[in-house]
Formats: structure tokens, sequence, C-alpha cells
């Protein structure tokens, strides 16, 4: 038997040792069987590269051995120092601070100040920080002519990708990503103004007049002008709501490498204008197994109805005839620290807006799944899409609205990730391999002889 030499000098672990008291070396030792050949590679955070694997080879016209990960379930695909999630434990942090002292504490505007910035500011830094927010709230008019433009009916959530990406035609210069002072105010641009995009989206699906900006309110208060303001002067949005609101952005602000940032990763990659990378990142929330995941709770629970048909549906979901949407998640194999959050938020809302016939409904639910067996087994627990519904419809938003209201938060954990990327000398455009299964030589038959 052969030994390939290891790609790189291992390491030796702490606390680590063989049977004779030695450290036990980092690495992973690799027999392919095809050829008896071994390889030792170099284990660096729990990983192992997948070009190391290229080495592996049957011969040199070979091109050497890859991973097969549909779905990216078990590779990393950068390093991040944005959020940490423990799945199994319940637990997510920005930067290294709990999302449950960020809710407590801090602001949207904040939390997003953190995510990009890579620390907390300072009061100083802070009021800056907000101001350059506020002053960039208003859109280009013709920004607004090209939202006129859709169908009455237009989905907002098509409206929002549409003209977040148009806004890299109004900011020519945006595609010089590697400027330091032309990437700061496309991300304060794009904070500023998604809500607004947001709101004309709003406004337009129901047949309303825009709303321009009142940067006399703060950044949630603004929102909701934005989209409820009628014939009144001056609009005074309900202080719970601007608080629950704010929750629900910082609960949204970021989680990890998720299906929509992994989308604005992979084309900001390309090192296009930050506007359309993020549009990609609308476009991929957009998808009903992404952001409209708290609508799909919605429908559930409206579908339940009441409160006595519960344990039918329940028996429905063990038979395999229901899904029980809302609960489990990708990550987290406990309960979704933001489920825990947003519930506290529900009775200011229903203060406010008049409380949900479908709160007792999902109380309930939530108390009868947590007492089943069949359901805790199967690590199935309330997320943060079980209750934002709610608060979303107590709000009086159509459910086409929901995935908006995510994207307004989700922006600043885009913004974040994209900037790490730009700056991340490992990273490279995005291109993956694949494995081809299709036919191969064929001789081209003339049309007539088909």
């Amino acid at each position: 038997m052969s030994t390939h030499e290891p790609i790189s000098a291992a390491t030796e672990s702490d606390g680590q040792a063989d049977a004779n008291g030695a450290a036990a070396p980092e690495t992973l030792s690799v027999i392919d069987n095809r050829t008896g050949t071994s390889y030792e590679l170099p284990i660096q955070d729990g990983t192992v590269r997948a070009m190391d694997l290229r080495q592996i080879k049957t011969d040199e016209q070979d091109f050497g051995l890859m991973a097969y990960d549909p779905a990216f379930m078990n590779t990393a695909a950068c390093r991040s120092s944005i959020t940490f999630i423990d799945g199994d434990a319940g637990i997510l942090q920005h930067r290294g601070y709990p999302i449950e002292q960020l809710c407590e504490h801090s602001t949207y505007l904040e939390v997003a100040y953190l995510l990009i910035n890579g620390r907390l500011p300072t009061q100083l830094e802070l009021t800056g920080w907000i101001d350059e927010i506020t002053i960039h709230t208003f859109v280009h008019e013709n920004v607004k002519d090209f939202m006129q433009g859709f169908r009455y009916d237009a989905n907002p959530m098509g409206m929002l990708v549409a003209s977040v990406g148009a806004l890299s035609t109004f900011y020519p210069d945006a595609n010089k990503i590697h400027e330091e002072r032309v990437r700061a105010i496309q991300i304060i641009r794009l904070l500023a103004k998604m809500p607004t995009l947001a709101a004309f989206a709003f406004r337009h699906n129901m047949g309303q007049p825009y709303v321009y900006p009142d940067n006399d309110l703060n950044y949630a208060g603004n929102f909701l002008g934005m989209m409820y303001k009628m014939t009144e002067l001056k609009y005074q949005p309900d202080p719970r709501l601007e608080r629950a609101l704010d929750v629900l952005f910082i609960l949204h602000a970021d989680h990890e490498q998720n299906a929509s940032t992994n989308a604005v990763r992979a084309v900001g990659s390309t090192q296009v204008d930050p506007y359309s990378a993020v549009a990609a990142g609308v476009a991929a929330l957009y998808g009903p197994l992404h952001g409209g995941a708290n609508e799909q709770a919605l429908r559930m629970l409206e579908r339940i109805e009441k409160v006595e048909n519960i344990p039918d549906f329940l028996e429905g979901v063990k038979a395999g005839n229901e899904r029980l949407m809302g609960f489990g998640h990708r990550v987290y194999k406990n309960y979704d620290p933001r489920a825990r959050i947003i519930r506290k938020y529900l009775d200011d809302v229903f203060e406010v807006r008049g409380k949900s016939p479908l709160l007792d409904v999902a109380t309930e639910l939530e108390k009868r799944a947590l007492d089943d067996d069949y359901f805790t087994s199967r690590k199935l627990y309330p997320n943060v899409d079980f209750y934002s519904g709610l608060i979303y419809e107590a709000l009086g938003l159509p459910v086409a609205m929901f995935p908006v209201m995510f994207a307004i938060g989700r922006t600043s954990g885009w913004i974040a990730q994209w900037k790490e990327m730009v700056g991340d000398a490992e990273q490279k455009i995005a291109r993956p391999r694949q494995i081809y299964t299709g036919e191969r030589d064929l001789d081209y038959v003339p049309l007539a002889d088909r």
C-alpha cells in the first residue's frame, strides 16, 4: 500500500490524545479502496476542504474526487463572523450578542449597524447612522413611475424584486464595490429605501396613492405611515406597533447561510453591484418554502378554524394527510428563540388592532403539539413563522405582503453578508460542479430524418 503525502502539515488537537497519551493530529485518514492508496486530509474548524479531495484519483487522467451535496445540507461555503446559530440548543447570536438581549435593549437600525460594521456603535455613531439613513428614504420620482407601471394586482414581492434591481440603474457607480466610500453610500441607500419600496408596493396592491416618507418618524414608524396614512395631516403611529414591528425586523435581520443569503453571496460573487445582489435575495425570499412560510402557517390556522378541531388535525398530521406548518426548522432542533420573543409582542399588537380569533387556535395547537411525543421526538417546535403571520394579519396586511415584511428586516443581513464576501480573499465567483447524467457522443440527425 502506498501512502500519499498530506496536503498540509497536520496540527495537534487540544485535549485529545491517543492510547499512549500523545496528542492526536487534526487529520482525517482516508483509504481509496479502488487503488489502495491512503490519504491524510487536514481538519480545520471541523471541516475538510472539498478541494483536498481532488488529489484522490484512480490515475493521472482522472479529474479527482468531488463532494456531492444537493441543497448544501452539509457544506460550509464561507467563513463568517456575522451570525452564530446552535440549532440543538436554540441559540441565535449576532456578532456574539444573544438575540434576546438585542430585542430587549436595541433597535433595528442599531442591530443593522452591528451586523454591517461588526460592533455596536457609540451614541455619536448611532446618531449619525440614523440621520444618514433617514435623509435617504426618498426614491427618485422615476422609481415611483416605474412601480406605477405594474398591473393593479401585481404581487408586491414581484414589485420589490424588480424595483430593488432597478435601483442599480439610478446609481451607476454602485458597481465600484471595492471603493469603500462608494460601498458605504449604497449600504445607506439600501437600508433607507427598502421600506419605501415595500410601502409603495403595498399601496399599489391596495389601489391607493403612494405616501412619501416622513423623516420626523423613526424607521418602523415611518414605514407604518407610508402604508397606512390616509387623509390626516400627520400620521402618528402607535408606539406599541412601532416597537413590535422593530422587533420583527431585528428577528429577521440575519440567519446565517439561508437560501436568500446564499443567493446574495452567489450573485454578489460575480462582483455585480449590491442592488442586483440584494434583488437576488429578494427573489429567493419570494419562494413559499422561504419567505412564504408564515403565510402557510396562517393558512393552516384558518383551516383548523376552531380549538375543537385541533385533535383531528393533529391526527391527520400523524397519518400524513396534513402538514404542521410553522413547526420545525432546517437548523433548529429546539424551540426557535425568535418564536419565544415574538410571542411576547402579540398582546401589544392585539391591544391596538384587536385580538385575532386565531390566537386561541395557535396557543392550543402549540400546547398540544409540545405535549405530544410524536412531535417533540421529531424536534418539531414552533418557529418564528408560526406567530409572525398573526401579527401581520393583525396589521391588516394581505398575505402577499408577508415576505415583503421579511425582506425589509433581512436587508441588513444581506448587506452584511455581501460586504463580508467582498472583503474575503478566499471567495471567488460561485461555480458549483455537477454530476453529468445525460447522453454523450451522439451524431446530429438532420431535421428531415427525425
